[in-house]
């Protein structure tokens, strides 16, 4: 059977060759494009739902690179793969410089398209007038989230990830720090605690009644030397905090009167019934959680998972939700050099977008996609078509020894000995653990600073279109739901989104009655 599975495989690909050299192949598929497109319709409902997946570090290699793995794993070249992300008909790109930096971090950007104000390198939920590491300059300068722009219209709100949920991304849903890095108590100088300021841990059960929250961190939550109850011996996991707060235990007595759960293990999670829970703290991980193909399934959850269970207990909110998944550890796979890590940890991303989809109705639920900021991954090489995506080039280099297909401008892959790059003639660079090539010898791979990709659907998905400030994103989905300062899409008539055939009398009449419900809408605000 497995031998007639190969043959299956290789016979699809050749008859997949021979389609493609006719120029019908190509002229039919453009065709069909072009009529789906001139047949969409803008959506311009209200969005009563906002699902916002962000890949940290998923620059726009990573995304084709991770395109080409997902299809390679179903057996298929993998160039020609569709994903989730590739079927949004609305994309645009974001600019992703901070104040004071030219390339940015997941704090800074982060508080861009979280709270729409562009900020300094390291700061989560403050202006640009904060500074870096500096308490002091915090006080006055706090800007909030569209998580809590989402919270205080009446919608259920949550934080889904695969870090910490103390790390710069859901951070900044919530917490307005100086530093990214003041996780708990234990992570703050001094001065900083004399100052007034406050760890990123116990702003998460202070400032903003979150619904969900799910990813690592359990060891920013307990008190110094506290046991973890799944790594009892490894000193490392233990509890960090000085305070001796167990924030967890605060957050359960916040919530009494209330159906909420704290979990740490997927059996216990798995028993949570969304139907009759009103919130969830699930922490897997002392610090962030393993990477994808590093799962314990039996132990965690994927990505998936905690998506589905998160949108279930969201969605019975009649005036809806908003909630964040990160696909966080892209980034930290890429800052590793492990290209393997973090394109797989990108398809698991695709796969919770597809189930996002899945849970959600269009009509009602603006869904986007976007990354904070890219990595020095190049692509190169002239691979053949249905190559590997993590093999190497069929062309040799000028000192007669191969390389591969994907490299680093920086980052711990940089092995040159004597003069020479290492011969990968007899290395397989498939692997999880192989470290990409990389130019310049450093310990973590930085950040790279070209426009990220925005994709959306669902109500007003096409404001997510051309080149703009990453900062534009929080206010586009506000808008589109009706949530924060600008509530004009929700206060009148929106005339622009009516689109009349004049030589369809039912279309005519259908436009007329949409027109007259929406005055009637304005009308009822008015009053």
């Amino acid at each position: 059977c497995k031998y007639i599975k190969v043959i299956i495989v290789c016979l699809d690909y050749v008859l997949d060759i021979f389609e493609e050299e006719n120029p019908e192949f190509w002229r039919s598929q453009a065709k069909k494009t072009l009529q789906s497109a001139l047949d969409r319709k803008l959506n311009t409902n209200v969005a009563k739902n906002i699902l916002f997946f962000l890949g940290d570090g998923m620059g726009i290699t990573t995304y084709t690179a991770a395109r080409i793995l997902k299809g390679q794993l179903q057996n298929q070249s993998g160039e020609e793969t569709v994903m989730t992300m590739d079927t949004f008909p609305n994309v645009g790109l974001a600019k992703t410089y901070s104040v004071d930096f030219q390339i940015s971090d997941s704090a800074a950007t982060a508080t861009a398209y979280l709270c729409g104000v562009k900020t300094n390198l390291n700061v989560i939920g403050l202006s640009g007038a904060a500074r870096n590491g500096i308490c002091k300059t915090q006080k006055g300068n706090e800007v909030t989230s569209i998580l809590k722009w989402a919270k205080d219209a009446g919608k259920s709100v949550g934080i889904v990830t695969s870090t910490r949920v103390q790390h710069a991304t859901p951070a900044t849903t919530y917490a307005h720090s100086a530093s990214r890095k003041w996780y708990s108590d234990a992570d703050m100088p001094a001065s900083a605690k004399v100052d007034g300021c406050t760890d990123i841990s116990s702003q998460l059960i202070r400032n903003t009644d979150i619904d969900v929250i799910i990813g690592g961190g359990r060891k920013y939550m307990t008190p110094q030397g506290t046991k973890d109850p799944e790594y009892p011996r490894d000193y490392a996991s233990r509890g960090k905090r000085k305070d001796g707060r167990n924030l967890i235990n605060e957050w359960q007595k916040l919530k009494i009167g209330k159906v909420a759960h704290y979990v740490w293990n997927k059996t216990d999670f798995d028993a949570v019934d969304p139907e009759n829970t009103d919130y969830l703290m699930a922490l897997f991980e002392p610090g962030d959680l393993r990477f994808e193909v590093e799962r314990d399934p039996r132990m965690d959850p994927s990505i998936t998972e905690t998506t589905e269970k998160a949108i279930r207990i969201l969605q019975k909110n009649p005036k809806g939700f908003f909630l964040l998944v990160e696909g966080g550890r892209i980034d930290q796979a890429h800052h590793k050099g492990r290209a393997y890590m973090a394109l797989h940890e990108t398809v698991a991303l695709d796969n919770a977008i597809a189930k996002g989809l899945e849970l959600t109705k269009e009509a009602e639920t603006l869904t986007v996609v976007m990354a904070d900021h890219s990595h020095p991954l190049t692509f190169n090489g002239f691979p053949f078509r249905g190559q590997s995506i993590l093999g190497k080039s069929p062309l040799w280099a000028t000192d007669m020894m191969p390389y591969t297909t994907l490299m680093y401008g920086n980052g711990p892959g940089h092995k040159i000995i004597n003069g020479k790059r290492p011969d990968l003639r007899n290395v397989t660079t498939k692997g999880k653990d192989y470290l990409q090539l990389a130019a310049v010898p450093l310990q973590s791979t930085t950040h790279s600073g070209e426009d990220v990709a925005v994709l959306a659907r669902g109500p007003m998905a096409h404001l997510f279109q051309g080149v703009q400030e990453q900062s534009y994103i929080a206010h586009a989905m506000a808008y589109a739901a009706c949530v924060g300062a600008d509530l004009r899409h929700c206060q009148g008539p929106v005339l622009h989104s009516t689109t009349i055939d004049s030589n369809n009398p039912a279309s005519a009449s259908s436009a007329l009655l949409s027109s007259v419900l929406s005055a009637l809408l304005a009308l009822k605000v008015l009053i």
